[in-house]
This record gives structure tokens, sequence and C-alpha cells, in this order.
């Protein structure tokens, strides 16, 4: 097959600006399949996954049993080696940074000559190559596996050997980048975590663990229940047939709404005529908690609100009285999710159920008005860190992504 196809990428190292084109090459002419089958003892299972690649089984949440019979039949993984996958079409082909070994389903290829496997195993992960897949595979779904000779058949483009050197050091380089990152996330959320445990009492304990200086003497908080805190709402739905209660200026709060803490805004709208038509309308500051839905089987999802919003009937407002800080009354319902999850009842066709009387009968051990602000700040001002920190984290994986766009030659792209 002719391989006279040249390409150039719209972003090039300097050293390479004056360099030949790339050429397409064939998969068979980069890759061969491996199936070797004669294992050593005590290599690990490997799991073939879009996120980690190929990875032992014990490293990950994955729990799925082999018998030591089928593992006989199992094919030998080395480090370097890549694996097309049930859904490459999906996600790309994964690359394997263990040895170990996998079910015989998968297809391993083993790169050929000179050359760098990094910059395939970037290369084969790209949306352009995910949409070559497609594009040349039409047709194929989940249950089927592309096969060694679906994947002979497509073009790749190929540099010099430093070239592909010099792009795969500079997207390790991000990689490293972006892990580190996401560790530091991480680290926050578990720091967060261990802190929250330590600022409230736990159940029935009216002290903490871990005070503030200034609260160190001021003895042990009052225990009371939810009611005596707040005024609870109930929400409501406007008619929907009634085009002129929707699409106004007042957000109106579902439960695909309450995945942030705080609540700036909602997806859906309803204007002032709904709200005088009996629509609920709840003050800034307002705390949200769904008591209804499917969510509720694994989640108990609490917002604050940060302006005047209206919500459905699936949701329950919760306005802070007198002496109660509505962010500290977030946080300390926010600790006690796993007290709110073993009160939620299975209703009709499975959606959980949250009691109102006995949201209200739930009991809080509470501290002064003053100790209770300065919790809602630390916890506050570390989720506005850990916002920022992930915005970064996703700012970094979008670079990389843009990096690769530019760093890959379009099929199009051919050198005049």
């Amino acid at each position: 097959m002719s391989e006279e196809k040249k390409l150039v990428p719209k972003l090039r190292f300097p050293e390479f600006q004056a360099a030949a084109a790339w050429i397409e090459k064939s998969g068979n002419s980069l890759f061969d399949q491996i199936s070797d089958r004669n294992p050593e003892p005590g290599l690990p299972v490997l799991a073939i996954t879009q996120e980690h690649g190929a990875i032992p089984r014990h490293m990950i949440d994955y729990h799925v049993s082999v018998t030591e019979k089928s593992i006989e039949s199992y094919k030998v993984v080395q480090v370097g080696d890549f694996i097309i996958s049930l859904r490459s079409f999906q996600g790309g082909i994964e690359y394997s940074n263990y040895q170990g070994i996998c079910s015989p389903a998968y297809v391993v290829l083993r790169r050929r000559g000179e050359g760098s496997d990094a910059y395939f195993k970037h290369y084969l992960k790209t949306d352009r190559f995910i949409h070559t897949l497609t594009k040349n595979l039409e047709g194929l779904r989940d249950g089927k596996m592309i096969s060694y000779k679906q994947f002979s058949e497509l073009r790749l483009p190929v540099p010099s050997s430093s070239e592909q050197q010099k792009i795969a050091d500079c997207l390790s380089s991000l990689d490293e980048l972006i892990a580190a990152q996401a560790r530091k996330v991480d680290a926050l959320k578990t720091h967060k975590k261990g802190l929250m445990q330590q600022l409230f009492p736990r159940e029935g304990e009216t002290q903490p663990r871990l005070r503030f200086p200034e609260f160190q003497e001021a003895g042990e908080w009052e225990e009371k229940c939810l009611d005596e805190l707040v005024d609870i709402q109930s929400g409501a739905t406007p008619s929907k047939a009634n085009p002129t209660f929707w699409n106004g200026s007042v957000p109106w709060v579902s439960a695909k709404d309450m995945k942030q803490f705080l609540l700036e805004d909602a997806e859906d709208h309803i204007s002032v005529a709904a709200i005088n038509d009996g629509a609920r309308l709840v003050p800034a500051g307002t705390l949200l908690v769904l008591t209804r839905g499917m969510t509720l089987l694994k989640d108990v999802p609490i917002c604050v609100l940060r302006r005047e919003m209206s919500f459905n009937q699936d949701v329950k407002g919760l306005r802070p009285k007198n002496g109660v800080d509505g962010l500290f009354l977030a946080w300390i319902l926010t600790g006690s999710k796993q007290r709110l999850l073993a009160m939620v009842n299975v209703a009709g066709h499975g959606t959980g159920k949250l009691d109102t009387d006995e949201l209200k009968a739930l009991a809080l051990a509470v501290p002064s008005l003053a100790e209770q602000q300065r919790i809602a700040d630390c916890l506050t001002s570390l989720d506005s860190l850990i916002t920022s920190t992930t915005q970064e984290l996703e700012t970094l994986k979008t670079h990389k992504k843009g990096l690769m766009q530019q760093l890959f030659p379009l099929a199009e792209a051919v050198a005049a």
C-alpha cells in the first residue's frame, strides 16, 4: 500500500520547522499483533480502562473474578504494549505501563521499528484518532471488538523518531503537571473531609474534637432539633400549560441544579406571574434540601442560595431563624449526610423520599452564633480553594486538548 501522503501539523517545535513533512503509515506497518499465552507465574491480571489504560485490577475498584483455569488462556502484556479494548472507538487504544496478563478477548499490539511508544500513547487517545476509528469502522458498536485486520487498514500520521520524542516529552510533561494538580485537588478534598469530622461533634456528643482558640473555653454546644433552627418551606411547580409562567427572571431550582454548594442560578426560570399564582419564593441565604427523587438513593443534595429563587415540590427550603448562620447549618448538614441517607425511604417506582417530620426532628449540636460563623468562614474558604484548584485542573486539561489538536496534523492537511 502506498505511503506517500505527506502531512504537516499546525504547530511544530522550532527545530523541526524546516524538517520533512510527516507521512501516513498503515497500522500493520507500525504494530505487530502479539498473542503470547505463556505467562510467568504471578503476573497480575490487568484491567483495560479508558481512564487508567492497562492497570493491575487490584489498583482500582474492579471486582470481576477470574478462575485459575481461565487465566491459562490469558495473553501476556509487556510494558509499552497497546491494547485494543471493546470500546476503543469511544476512547482510543490503551497503553500499558505494567507487565501482566489480560483476557484473550483483547487485541495486544506491540510497536515495531524506530520511534516512541509515548508518541503513540498520546496519539492513539486523541479525539482525531477516535474520529478516524468511528469514521472508518462505521457500524461498529458496543459488543464488537476492533480486529487487528481493521486496525491494520488505518492510516496513522508519523514524523521522524526525534520529532515523535519531542512531542511525547512535551505531552508527558503536561500529563505530569495535570497529575500533580489532580493530587492537589484530592489532598484538599481529603483535608476538608477530615476537618469537618473534627469541627463538628460526633452523633451523641456536644463538643467537637477541634475548636478555634477563641472558643476553647466556650463550653458545650446546645443540641436542638432542625425545626428549632429553621422555618421549612415547600416548593411548587407552576402550571406547564400556562406559558406566561415560564422563561421569566426568577431562577426555579430542581434536583438537576443542586450540584453546587453555593447556588448562583438555575437552569429553569419562572415569571413574577407564576410567583403571584402561588409559586414559592425564598431569599438569598436559604438552604435547599432535596427530599424526593432517585438521587436520594445515593446522596442528599444540599445547597445555599446566593440570590432570591424559587424551587420545585421535590425540594424543601430551610430559612435560618435568628441566631443561626445559614452557611454553618449547611455545612453541619453536609457533614451529617450519612444520618440523612439513613432517613431516606424508598417510595413507589424506587424513588427516594426524605420525610419532612423526620427532617424536622433531626438533632444537631449547635454553638454560639460567633463560633458558627467562624466555622462556616473556614470551611467556605477551603471550599473556594478547592473550586479554584479544580478549575485550574480543568484549564490544564483543556490546554492539553487544544495543544494536541495543534501538534498532530489533520488528514486533510496535505503539504503542498
